[in-house]
């Protein structure tokens, strides 16, 4: 059975179908290699939080009952759309570790024959974005045929950078210290050849992409829920943002009793890229 939404902006209308509602937005066809379209997607709840710490096993996850079929199918047809995904060491850590899901393809037969249609590749390139450049490559990366480049600060550790250059991986310097810097990097994945970049990483890097003016798109999900407790992730952690983080609301859908319980709001910001 199909599953419905209200859209509420713009132009309110019922029986908007979930599937299919991103890859209509076709965005492999809004960037080029000269200017890369590059969009991220966070899931929050009402009170912000994207992840919890988890006191038991360390590290963070995001809690069970904020997420739902809707978002991850919806999370899945931007993956589909993208020829390159930005994701980060801690997310290889914990892939690694099982504390966490594998997103790193496109696993679903009709996203695969959509992408062949399309024009892109199978999988969609890795870079993986990590200042400690301590992580492990997740077999599947592998198994796929993904490349993979790999994103660092030019003052990472010379012994870490020796390490994967030894391995065969391109490393990309992408700032004056250990930390990966919004424009650099998408300079350099422009430089690739990169058209459709989706960030699939966390706060720090949204952060320097929008402080530094590259990203063209974010989508939100929104469980109407509260979570509350003091260890948490939310959107953003770095200093206060200016006018880059001005965002202009695109679409607004509004999905009932999904959560349980609940509902959810799916956002679509753009956002102002001019230096």
């Amino acid at each position: 059975m199909q599953k419905n939404l209200l859209r509420l902006y713009p132009n309110s209308c019922d029986n908007i179908l979930i599937k299919g509602l991103y890859l209509a937005h076709q965005l492999h066809k809004l960037g080029d290699a000269e200017s890369p379209f590059v969009y991220a997607n966070f899931l929050s709840s009402l009170d912000g939080r994207i992840a919890v710490e988890d006191a038991v096993q360390g590290g963070t996850h995001i809690p069970k009952h904020i997420t739902t079929a809707s978002d991850f199918a919806l999370f899945m047809e931007l993956h589909a759309q993208a020829d390159c995904i930005i994701t980060h060491g801690g997310y290889m850590r914990a892939l690694g570790e099982g504390r966490l899901g594998n997103i790193l393809q496109v696993k679903d037969k009709d996203l695969i024959e959509w992408r062949s249609n399309n024009g892109l590749k199978p999988q969609p390139a890795v870079v993986i974005a990590s200042a400690s450049l301590n992580f492990p490559i997740h077999d599947s990366i592998q198994e796929h045929a993904q490349t993979v480049h790999i994103a660092t600060g030019r003052h990472a550790d010379p012994e870490r950078i020796r390490y994967w250059q030894d391995l065969g991986y391109n490393l990309m310097f992408t700032g004056e210290d250990k930390m990966v810097h919004g424009a650099p990097l998408i300079r350099q994945l422009s430089a690739l050849g990169f058209k459709t970049i989706y960030l699939v990483a966390g706060p720090q890097m949204l952060d320097t992409v929008i402080r530094e003016k590259q990203l063209s798109r974010l989508y939100l999900s929104m469980t109407h829920q509260l979570i509350g407790g003091k260890d948490f992730r939310t959107l953003l952690a770095g200093a206060m943002l200016g006018p880059e983080g001005n965002l202009r609301l695109e679409t607004l859908y509004y999905e009932q009793d999904s959560p349980a319980g609940t509902g959810q709001f799916f956002m679509q910001f753009g956002l102002n890229r001019t230096a």
